[in-house]
Parts: C-alpha cells; structure tokens; sequence
C-alpha cells in the first residue's frame, strides 16, 4: 500500500500554497519558518541563488551575484519560497555589496534562529572589479560536515 506523503504544515500566515505579490521592498518582504523535524540532528542546509540581482545605491545600474546560504538548523527550517520572495525584493533596492550580503543573512538569522550560519556573495564585476563577501555567525557545531561553497573566483581575461 502506498505511503501518504506527509502533511505540509498548514498555515494562513504562510507564503506557501498560496498566491502572494512579490513583495517591493526587503523591508516589506516576510521570511517564513517552518518546525525542523530533525531538531535533534546537525545537519548543513544550503539555498543557492545563483541570479540575485540588486541596484547600485549610486547609479541604480543593476549588480548580479551568486548567493550561497549554509546553515544549520535549530527548532526551524527557513522555507524556501519566502525566501525566494525576498531575495528577489532586492531587484529595486539600491544598497552595497557588502550590505545586501551581509543584511540577507542577518535577517535569516533573525528569523529562524539557526545554530550557525554562513552566506557568500560572488558578485560580478562592477567598474571591472568583483567584490565577494562573506559572513557567518560564528563557529560551526563540531561534528558538522561544511562543504566548500564551490563557486570559482572571477576570472577575467588573463
């Protein structure tokens, strides 16, 4: 006999299985949680978001990066679509490099409470220099395999 798949959690606050507008601002943008099933387990979660897009604050010329988020879950799990819907909040938002990374992952952190987070942010050249920031909340649980996060410096001609 087939198994039922298991119930999702259901929830009107939730984004998920529902139609919502793509949210204009981050500020404005809802980062969901869900509860961990494997609260007892560290283990590494990672998003990868390999076409972010924000505004330069100073010519509002668009910027493109390769978001990595690694993190380990505590009592939540951050769902994905709400963080798609964020992430993709920065496509008006002027802000730095350095910001936009950086406030992404302190933001995560805000909402789920992880045991340990990390983001890279690879982004491409602007004005032929690429910038890429990185930031965690400290040191990994022992015991946690972290793998390399895998994305090739730029290279340009050379």
């Amino acid at each position: 006999m087939p198994r039922k798949p298991p119930s999702s959690p259901k929830s009107p606050d939730l984004q998920l299985g529902r139609a919502v507008a793509w949210p204009d601002s981050p500020e404005r943008a809802k980062l969901d949680r869900v509860p961990n099933p494997q609260k007892g387990t560290d283990y590494v979660a990672r998003f990868t978001a390999p076409e972010f897009t924000a505004l330069c604050p100073v010519t509002g010329q668009p910027d493109f990066a390769h978001l990595v988020i690694d993190y380990v879950p505590g009592s939540w799990l951050l769902e994905s679509k709400s963080l798609k819907l964020y992430l993709a909040s920065f496509r008006n938002h002027g802000a730095f490099h350095e910001d936009c990374t950086v406030a992404i992952g302190k933001r995560i952190v805000g909402a789920v409470k992880p045991k340990w987070l990390r983001i890279g942010g690879y982004w491409f050249p602007r004005g032929g220099i690429p910038i890429d920031v990185f930031w965690q909340t400290g040191a990994a649980p022992k015991g946690v395999w972290i793998p390399d996060q895998d994305v090739p410096s730029y290279r340009g001609r050379g």
